[in-house]
């Protein structure tokens, strides 16, 4: 649990000096800042979805795709199923709650955005199964800088909701650790590129959400993460039968 909590305390720490950091900024300034963290954000999120679908020859330098319909199936059915669950709409609530409580205004947008985004990609999954079986946190601490600066910038766009997505890094990054031996097994080669690929959909989706063209209901693509876990279970429950 060593990563998960430096993790935890990057973001707590980085998501206060935003903080600070917003007091002192004029709106256009904020504003400027927030279509950039959402640029950012897009290209880290398509950066990481190419690499997990491309694959380039060696021999000829030929680049082909795979995953394609399998993104498309996943980020279908698990929008279905968030909206079914109502979850953004049952996080937002509890935002709201909170909002009223400390008198924060924009509590839930940040607080959603910050924690899909510290959450869905490679390293929390590599990285707290790596630092479960006892192998070292480098990747957490690699992830953990990169929070540190994202929170920030967040934190400076966003406000005090995002600090608070420390206790989702904590939470979720924390079972994951302890789920660790039992991870290695299931989430190996493929699979992990499978889930990996929706994830950095899903990052995606957060960046666009800071332009202000249109509203995503990010919280409510989580689902899709199991898309792929469904449907390797299907094949080989297909492969036993025959």
């Amino acid at each position: 649990m060593t990563g998960t909590i430096i993790n935890t305390l990057a973001v707590i720490v980085g998501g206060c000096i935003g903080l600070c950091i917003k007091k002192g900024l004029p709106a256009h300034i904020e504003q400027a800042v927030t279509y950039m963290l959402g640029l950012s954000t897009c290209v880290i999120g398509l950066n990481g979805l190419l690499s997990t679908m491309l694959t380039v020859d060696a021999a000829t330098g030929r680049v082909s795709s795979s995953g394609e319909l399998l993104l498309l199936g996943s980020l279908a059915a698990g929008t279905l199923a968030g909206e079914l669950l109502r979850i953004e709409d049952r996080l937002e609530g509890i935002g709201a709650a909170i909002e009223k409580r400390l008198g924060a205004s924009h509590f839930a947008k940040g607080y959603i955005s910050a924690s899909v985004l510290f959450c869905a990609g490679a390293m929390t999954i590599m990285g707290a199964i790596q630092d479960g079986l006892g192998q070292g946190y480098t990747i957490l601490l690699t992830k953990s800088s990169l929070d540190f600066i994202a929170s920030i910038v967040l934190a400076a766009g966003l406000g005090v909701g995002v600090p608070f997505s420390a206790v989702t890094v904590l939470l979720y990054q924390g079972a994951l650790t302890l789920l660790a031996g039992t991870l290695r097994d299931v989430l190996a080669g493929a699979l992990m590129d499978q889930v990996c690929m929706v994830g950095y959909a899903i990052v995606i989706s957060i960046g666009i959400n800071f332009f202000g063209v249109v509203r995503l209901k990010t919280a409510n693509l989580i689902p899709a993460l199991l898309g792929p876990v469904l449907w390797n279970v299907t094949i080989g429950l297909k492969t036993l039968w025959q």
